[in-house]
């Protein structure tokens, strides 16, 4: 029996690689003699590096830039040609790296996701590819655009203060420095979320990020205005692209700011690390994800796996923490019942599932 171990990272839990080491080891627990393709995936969120590590393979190096509220977080960058770099924006900007307790996205902002572009601007990159989700921000990426020379002023002309708090009184944007001559920048985003509306940054995804009700529609109003006033000052209408609103607006500001190409997250890596082959040869699939809520068919990988495998007639397996919404019709479910799983949880239920 062949069996296709493609999960994504567990936000806040383990890796997309930790998950599919302990997801293999309850396949392999079931069925001892089974040949087990192992290929960790990514919607654009966490999970990307170890994706396009695991299929490509590349030289990571270490970076430290300011986390989404200013403390200092170490990011990584994947070097797969020594001008070709591939960046997680949740390295610098990611919820897990602020504690439930002290999240605020009035305040947060991707400062550190510029830092990190430009360090790898400084090292020689002429293509880079940014994986966004997973972010503790809804700034729209006006702090990346800080770090670029942009300045966001408000009615009396000062600077408004960082994060998407502000973003409603935004009355002028200046222009930052230009960009290296030849820069090619590839937004992979983990969802088709526009920057605003109720599937938007703010309305949909602030909630899980710490903002209550008045704050939601705070960070709204700024992302609607932050979007007019790309329109007008820069000339850049990015307000209802797909995936405008992935990671709190930055898929937005990739645009806006570094002349990116914004594509769909999944899509981008399944071809990337070669899915539909592996698929082709599975007579099982596994994937699985932390949560399996509304938010995961609005492109997440999970959705995208489980839509293909249902397709090519492979059944497949959805492990996960929790399960909110319904998934596909056909497919089995693994659960943790709501609770945080350890890694020898998920071999466990995986293993009684396949036993």
């Amino acid at each position: 029996m062949r069996v296709l171990v493609c999960p994504t990272a567990f936000k806040e839990s383990m890796t997309a690689a930790e998950v599919t080491g302990v997801v293999t080891a309850g396949v392999l627990e079931a069925i001892p003699d089974a040949t087990v393709v192992r290929m960790p995936v990514s919607d654009g969120g966490p999970g990307l590096i170890d994706s396009i590590a695991a299929a490509a393979g590349g030289q990571l190096r270490a970076h430290q830039v300011h986390g989404p509220l200013g403390e200092p977080a170490a990011a990584r960058s994947l070097w797969v040609s020594p001008t070709d770099v591939v960046l997680e924006t949740a390295d610098a900007c990611g919820l897990h790296l602020v504690p439930s307790a002290t999240r605020d996205p009035m305040r947060a902002d991707t400062r550190g996701v510029g830092e990190l572009v430009a360090a790898c601007l400084e090292q020689g990159a002429t293509d880079i590819t940014m994986g966004l989700g997973g972010s503790a921000t809804v700034d729209g990426g006006t702090g990346l655009a800080r770090q670029l020379g942009y300045r966001f002023l408000g009615p009396d002309g000062s600077d408004l203060p960082s994060g998407g708090g502000g973003l409603a009184k935004l009355a002028r944007i200046e222009l930052g420095r230009p960009l290296p001559g030849g820069l090619r920048v590839t937004a992979i985003a983990d969802v088709h979320a526009p920057l605003g509306g109720p599937d938007g940054a703010a309305r949909r995804f602030g909630p899980q990020k710490g903002a209550g009700p008045d704050e939601v529609e705070l960070l709204e109003a700024g992302l609607v205005r932050l979007g007019r006033r790309l329109r007008d000052d820069l000339g850049q209408d990015v307000a209802h692209l797909d995936g405008a609103g992935a990671a709190g607006g930055l898929g937005a500001g990739c645009v806006a700011f570094l002349g990116a190409r914004l594509v769909s997250g999944s899509s981008w890596v399944l071809e990337r690390v070669g899915f539909d082959g592996e698929l082709a040869a599975a007579d099982l699939v596994v994937t699985g994800e932390g949560t399996w809520d509304a938010t995961s068919r609005l492109g997440k990988v999970t959705a995208e796996v489980l839509r293909r495998a249902r397709a090519a007639n492979v059944p497949a397996i959805l492990v996960c923490g929790r399960v909110t919404g319904a998934p596909p019709p056909g497919v089995r479910v693994v659960c943790g019942g709501g609770v945080w799983l350890e890694p020898e949880d998920a071999a466990r239920l995986v293993a009684e599932a396949l036993g």
